[in-house]
């Protein structure tokens, strides 16, 4: 077998909390990189406390792509994701640059490293009917749905994740196939790149749920609150009829203070159910990261020594 002559990259997976975009900026700097964000929530401008992304400080050490790109009631796919860094990491290999895709959002990764299949494309109409069947009937009775007609898709997808029943379901009645045919199907143009991909993540689940708390509490006394009542005044979202159903404000943490401030929980209610929702992406996000058989786990705190000899072995160093 010849060598392996294809430009090089690093994927820095890892649960929330993880320290991945600290470790993504240390390497940027060490190794001449660019940043690549792979991550569903800092596409969205106005999430920025609460997203934990990068600060202006932060963005000035290394240069970072695909933040901001959108506002916070405007649509973003994942094969938009795709063709966006894709574009990216042209311009940064063909500056002589290395690539590091870091984030959290497993889709993403899995748009930008496997290709997404051919399946049918978004539907604002149809998706406006199933926003509205949803809000007639709730979420769980769409997802009831859904494991009528794709049973393997309503295993994997949680009841309250109105983003991903709503695609399944839109797919479905689009086409008349199950979006987990699709998916099984032939998949587009892998990314041409030699890529390492790196799974950080402390060993034990205690420690990344200790780093979680201790990092929501950061962004409270850093205005998370205040950025999401800034929200909240937007005209775009104060006129909303149904903020909560829109993608940027179902991250993490955003949910639970906007109904906080809704009046529905106390400050101490709000806080536990922000980070018990974050753990609960954390879990999702292993179980994703399980499924990546060539990532080679390291916890960047701990195991720092033998993570970077890891990178410098892969880029000959």
């Amino acid at each position: 077998m010849g060598l392996d002559l294809r430009p090089c990259a690093i994927a820095l997976m890892g649960p929330t909390a993880s320290g991945k975009s600290a470790y993504a900026i240390e390497l940027a700097r060490r190794h001449g990189g660019e940043i690549v964000s792979v991550d569903s929530a800092l596409v969205y401008r106005g999430l920025d406390i609460g997203a934990a992304k990068p600060t202006r400080e932060e963005q000035a050490q290394a240069p970072h792509h695909l933040i901001d790109l959108r506002e916070p009631w405007q649509p973003y796919s994942a094969a938009e994701f795709a063709a966006d860094a894709q574009r990216a990491i042209d311009g940064i290999v063909a500056r002589g640059r290395l690539p590091i895709l870091a984030g959290g959002t497993g889709l993403y990764f899995r748009a930008l490293l496997e290709g997404l299949s051919d399946m049918p494309e978004a539907d604002e109409a149809m998706r406006a009917a199933i926003t509205a069947d949803a809000q007639a009937r709730g979420w769980a009775a769409l997802h009831a749905e859904l494991a009528t007609v794709d049973p393997a898709a309503a295993a994997r997808i949680h009841a309250t994740d109105a983003q991903r029943i709503q695609r399944a379901l839109e797919v479905f009645r689009l086409s008349g196939r199950p979006i987990s045919d699709w998916q099984r199907g032939a998949r587009g143009q892998r990314l041409p790149l030699k890529t390492l991909k790196l799974a950080l993540a402390p060993p034990v689940r205690a420690t990344l749920h200790e780093r979680i708390e201790r990092r929501f509490d950061a962004m409270l006394d850093a205005g998370f609150l205040d950025e999401v009542r800034s929200l909240r005044a937007r005209p775009e979202l104060a006129s909303h009829p149904h903020p909560l159903d829109l993608p940027a404000l179902r991250a993490v943490g955003y949910r639970q203070a906007w109904e906080h401030l809704d009046g529905a929980s106390s400050q101490g209610e709000f806080r536990e159910r922000a980070i018990a929702a974050t753990r609960q992406l954390a879990k999702r996000q292993y179980t994703w990261l399980r499924g990546e058989l060539d990532a080679r786990w390291f916890d960047p705190l701990s195991q720092r020594d033998a993570l970077d000899a890891a990178v410098a072995g892969f880029l000959g160093q």
